[in-house]
Parts: structure tokens; C-alpha cells; sequence
């Protein structure tokens, strides 16, 4: 008889469905495999035609400014003055392009303009700021930007519907990701070149910190990109198919698998496994069914995800037991120690030798029965 080790594995979630990783996966390369090449120009903001915009929070600056109590609609049947300065923005739903707050040298009052409308100058001073700052992952230039009260959105987009935090979070800065999501930054935002979040940036460009910060922040990591792909199924796709044994790739292997680590702390939960009862598939797609110590259903997990001495013993024919406590000790044979051990599904008590007993056990029995 051997006691089932106290040992603490991945219970699956519910919602979480694995895929064996394509390694010839199209668009995927062995030496960038990177979800989209950061731009390093100032992009221009374009939209073909005006949608409905997300509700919007003005800044102190423009509440006070004095004509700015008052907000107009673009109209193009109406005559404009000329643009004296923008004075805020606006992603459209979905991120599909920008509005700007147009202050006019005339009478008018702020209008909001759609970004096409608008002399591309006049948009790249009022971006500029902003969008520098978040291509060099500049946290004290962003901060400045956010603390001048210019009506910005934090949420701003560029062509593709990216947002800063998605820039960010593919640079590695852990403090413009903190700085952006602590000023309310959407962190489940997915742009439009292919439904990529923050987390599959994080993921693709190898930054296990910024994954970690951005689920501290309450980032999905169950979303899925256009291709169906969670950061954490795309951080294996990339890991498949970096070269291994290359030292120039080893460090790219190492962040990566730290990247798996952090997204599937955050999917799974740990459980207490009691016991394997059946095995299914083959190589790869061994599953075994498990019962937990909790009391949760039996559910068929990956064999990756279980202990290798409980696969093990469960391969050789090895029977566990559930311990409930020690009740006793003794010296035996040879001088090795051994307890007496009340178990949770037998109704007698049995001697076992040291190393049969979960080191946990011994130490709580120690210690009870240390003198006080």
C-alpha cells in the first residue's frame, strides 16, 4: 500500500478547450515569430465613414474651457470656420477610427470631426505627443501626455485599431502597461488586423512581465484572436516552432515557456489529485481521468499536466490509498522508522515504512506531538 502524494496540479477550467499547436503554422516564422512588425513612423488616422462612438469623459480642461459647454455633431451640409486646435478625442465603436473635438476660430462650438475630415497636420501635431511616447515605451513622456488634460482618449486608435496598451505591451514596459491600465485603458481591447489583445502581444513578442501585469489588471486570457488563438495557444504555436539546441534561440524558448507559465497559472486552478482512475490516447494526446481531493467532478486531463510519479505508479499497476492522519510511530526493521497510519477509505489502521508516507503527514505529526 502507498500513500497518494500531497501534490498540487492544474485542475482544467471548464471553459478551456486545448489544440495540438500547427509547427508549420502559415505566417509564423522561426526567427520573428511575431503577430504583426511594430511601426515605427507616425501613423495618420483614417476612417472611411462616421460610426457611433463609445460614451466619453471630458477632461477637467475641457469642462472649464468656456466654450466648450456645448458639443455639435459634424454636419457636411454646414459651413466651417477655420480649425484653431483639437481639443479632444475619440476611438469609434469597435476601434474602427478616431473622432477629434475641433475648436473653431469663429463662433462655432466644438464639433466633433471625423478624423477624414480633418487636415492630416493638423491631426499629427495633436498626435504626436502621444503616439512617440507609446512607440518608445517613454513612461514619463506618457504620463505627461495623460496629466496635460488635452480631452485624449486612452483608448485611442491607430489604422489597424491598435491601441497604445497593445504597443506597449508587445515593447516589454511594464510601467507604461501599469501607467495605461490604472488610467482605465480597455485591457481585453482586440484591434482590427486580426483580434489581437494586449495578452497576445504580451505573448508574441515574449514578455511574461507585462502578461502578468496586464491579468493583474483583469485581461482575459480565454479570448481568442481572428484565428481562433489564445495568447496562451499562440505562445505555444511560436515555442513549436522556435529551433531548439540554438543558443542564439535559447533565451527566446526560455521567455516564452515563462510566458505559458504565467497564462496557465492564470487558466487553471490548482486542485489536489487523489487519484488516476482511467487512461485514454496516445503519445501526445494522453489523457488521464482523475478524481479530485476536493470533490469536484472526475474530469480527463493532459498527462503533461499530472505528476510523473502518479503517471508512473498509475502505468505500473500501483495502487493509492488516501491517508487520513498518523496515529503512531515505531522503530522497525533495521532501525528504519515507520507509522501507523489511519486511512480515509479502510477501516484498520497499517505500519508503513517512512518512505511510503507523504513528508507533509510526518510533519504534522511531529508536531502535534511536540511537548509544549
Amino acid at each position: 500500500m502507498e500513500i497518494l502524494p500531497y501534490l498540487s496540479r492544474l485542475k482544467l477550467s471548464p471553459n478551456l478547450s486545448f489544440t495540438i499547436c500547427n509547427t508549420n503554422t502559415p505566417g509564423i516564422s522561426p526567427r520573428l515569430p511575431l503577430p504583426f512588425p511594430f511601426q515605427t513612423q507616425l501613423l495618420l488616422f483614417k476612417t472611411s465613414t462616421p460610426s457611433s462612438t463609445k460614451n466619453f469623459s471630458l477632461s477637467a480642461t475641457l469642462e472649464s474651457h468656456e466654450s466648450a459647454k456645448v458639443f455639435d455633431d459634424y454636419d457636411k451640409e454646414e459651413s466651417y470656420g477655420e480649425v484653431n486646435k483639437i481639443i479632444g478625442s475619440r476611438a469609434l465603436q469597435n476601434g474602427s477610427g478616431m473622432e477629434y473635438l475641433i475648436e473653431w476660430k469663429d463662433e462655432h462650438v466644438p464639433t466633433w470631426v471625423p478624423s477624414d475630415y480633418i487636415a492630416k497636420d493638423v491631426i499629427a501635431e495633436y498626435e504626436a505627443p502621444w503616439w512617440n511616447a507609446v512607440k518608445k515605451a517613454e513612461e514619463t513622456a506618457l504620463r505627461e501626455v495623460i496629466k496635460s488634460g488635452d480631452g485624449r482618449d486612452i483608448d485611442a486608435v491607430d489604422q489597424d485599431g491598435r491601441t497604445a496598451l497593445l504597443f506597449v505591451s508587445g515593447l516589454g514596459s511594464e510601467q507604461c502597461v501599469k501607467l495605461l491600465a490604472e488610467e482605465g485603458a480597455n485591457v481585453n481591447h482586440r484591434d482590427n488586423s486580426g483580434g489581437l489583445t494586449a495578452l497576445h502581444m504580451a505573448a508574441g513578442y515574449v514578455r511574461p512581465g507585462v502578461a502578468k501585469v496586464l491579468l493583474e489588471f483583469g485581461a482575459d486570457p480565454e479570448l481568442e484572436d481572428d484565428r481562433g488563438r489564445t495568447p496562451l495557444e499562440l505562445a505555444r504555436e511560436i515555442l513549436n516552432v522556435t529551433p531548439k539546441g540554438n543558443p542564439v534561440q535559447f533565451a527566446r524558448r526560455l521567455g516564452l515557456e515563462n510566458v505559458i507559465r504565467v497564462l496557465e497559472d492564470a487558466i487553471f486552478e490548482y486542485a489536489e489529485v487523489e487519484v488516476i482512475l482511467e487512461k485514454r490516447g496516445k503519445g501526445e494526446n494522453t489523457e488521464y481521468l482523475v478524481k479530485w481531493k476536493d470533490g469536484g467532478n472526475n474530469e480527463w486531463v493532459k498527462a503533461a499536466l499530472i505528476a510523473e510519479d502518479l503517471v508512473k505508479d498509475f502505468e505500473a499497476g500501483l495502487e493509492y490509498a488516501v491517508a487520513e492522519s498518523i496515529v503512531d510511530t515505531r522503530e522497525g526493521e533495521g532501525g528504519k522508522t515507520e507509522y501507523l497510519v489511519k486511512w480515509t477509505d479502510i477501516e484498520e489502521a497499517t505500519w508503513e515504512p517512512e518512505e511510503n508516507v507523504d513528508p507533509d503527514l510526518i510533519q504534522e505529526f511531529k508536531l502535534l506531538r511536540k511537548p509544549s
